[in-house]
């Protein structure tokens, strides 16, 4: 059952490894498939080497409803749940540790920079969320404050987690984040960052519907009729 969709994790699961983005036992992938339904990454486990037995079928309460025996959720699907708790539009959640997007978690310093058009239009401003205990109840609370505006956060010195209407958005959220990441660490090597005008901006976040963008935006809200109107 769900065949399709575990190939596709399993697929995310290599490209991350081999993208630099987990290592060892890192990261973890969640896909909804129906209410209460997700499809999860085992634990303990490199993604270089997951295939479809390794992935299993859990509800809101951890309870494993259909897995290959030995199998065991990560504990810290935990945030992810809160994800799918609070924002009933996502579909799947990334987590994994890409290398320089986690160098800003891991410096304490939020990807808030408004220097790069497709960032810009995708997912914003990309906040640091506050440090929590991994695998405890600690991260969800953290996370939770910024859900309702944002679908890409840093993980203070932990990593990165993203949300998407279906787990390819989830994974090319992913991918933003980390390109975002390297461009801004490149433009403060060089002098510093240099912001869109506030003008182009709200441009900028207002042809999200012309792009076919789903999700949250931090700007969306305020800016989302101002030039469609």
């Amino acid at each position: 059952m769900y065949e399709e969709i575990k190939e596709q994790m399993v697929d995310i699961c290599h490209k991350m490894w081999q993208k630099g983005w987990v290592a060892a036992n890192d990261g973890n992938i969640t896909v909804k498939v129906a209410e209460g339904k997700y499809l999860a990454t085992q634990t303990g486990m490199s993604k270089a080497f997951i295939t479809t037995k390794n992935i299993g079928l859990i509800d809101d309460d951890f309870n494993i409803l259909e897995a290959e025996p030995g199998f065991k959720p990560s504990s810290e699907v935990k945030m992810h749940l809160r994800c799918y708790h609070d924002r009933p539009d996502v579909g799947a959640v990334v987590h994994a540790h890409p290398p320089t997007a986690t160098g800003f978690a891991c410096a304490q310093i939020p990807l808030d920079d408004y220097c790069m058009i497709e960032t810009v239009i995708v997912v914003g401003s990309i906040p640091l969320t506050p440090y929590g205990t991994p695998s405890t109840y600690e991260v969800p609370e953290a996370i939770a404050p910024y859900l309702q505006e944002h679908d890409v956060m840093l993980l203070e010195n932990h990593g990165a987690l993203t949300v998407g209407a279906d787990l390819i958005t989830a994974y090319y959220r992913m991918e933003t984040l980390e390109l975002q990441a390297q461009i801004s660490l490149n433009a403060r090597l060089l002098g510093g960052v240099k912001d869109i005008d506030r003008e182009n901006i709200d441009k900028l976040i207002a042809m999200r519907p012309a792009y076919g963008v789903t999700g949250k935006h931090p700007g969306y809200k305020k800016y989302k009729n101002k030039y469609t109107e």
